[in-house]
């Protein structure tokens, strides 16, 4: 479990072919603390068990499905990530409840600088997520805790502070580019509990 507070922010420095999917090894320094084998760390809001470790650099195995259903099918060597340990049962739960687990990837639309020093960037809304995107609401964006602002019929929008720009991979991102999407999972619950009534009664 993570809380969407993005520790630090990695560099790709191999990505080569491991069966039917991939090793990938990151730069890190933060994260490398008491990193073990087989701990996971949150890659762009991806859940990943580490598989090897040194000093300066980690290493993790990614199956087809993950590299199909996140942006990390698009990384390449020098790529930038954003990297989060999971959380601590003693740790300050400052984000919101992070699986790790991607709902959708989806395209930056826009990014519009604000007069103080803020940004507001647009997403598209893939329908199959867009009942549990609510105003106010929380939202993992590769991996980062955020707030939804607005929701549109087709898109919705997040408010990044000058600081999230600056420690995250948002400051690089594009219109175009894909991000990781991961909805709240307490809607999840929420939807399914009101599902069973529905069957039920």
């Amino acid at each position: 479990m993570f809380t969407g507070l993005v520790e630090e922010q990695g560099r790709v420095t191999m990505l080569e072919p491991n069966g039917d999917g991939f090793r990938l090894r990151f730069a890190a320094v933060t994260v490398l603390g008491d990193v073990q084998m087989g701990a996971s760390i949150a890659v762009n809001g991806v859940c990943l068990t580490v598989v090897d470790f040194d000093d300066a650099s980690f290493a993790v195995d990614a199956v087809p499905e993950t590299m199909d259903r996140s942006n990390l099918g698009q990384l390449t060597i020098g790529s930038v990530v954003n990297l989060e340990r999971p959380v601590r049962v003693s740790d300050r739960l400052g984000g919101h409840i992070v699986q790790g687990h991607v709902d959708a990837t989806t395209a930056v639309q826009s990014i519009t600088p604000l007069d103080d020093g803020s940004f507001e960037y647009h997403f598209a809304l893939d329908p199959s997520i867009a009942p549990y995107v609510v105003e106010k609401g929380s939202i993992t964006v590769d991996g980062i805790s955020l707030t939804v602002a607005s929701v549109g019929e087709d898109s919705f929008s997040i408010a990044i502070i000058p600081h999230t720009a600056e420690v995250t991979t948002l400051s690089d991102r594009s219109p175009g580019d894909l991000v990781n999407l991961e909805v709240d999972v307490l809607a999840k619950y929420v939807e399914r509990q009101l599902t069973l009534r529905e069957v039920t009664s």
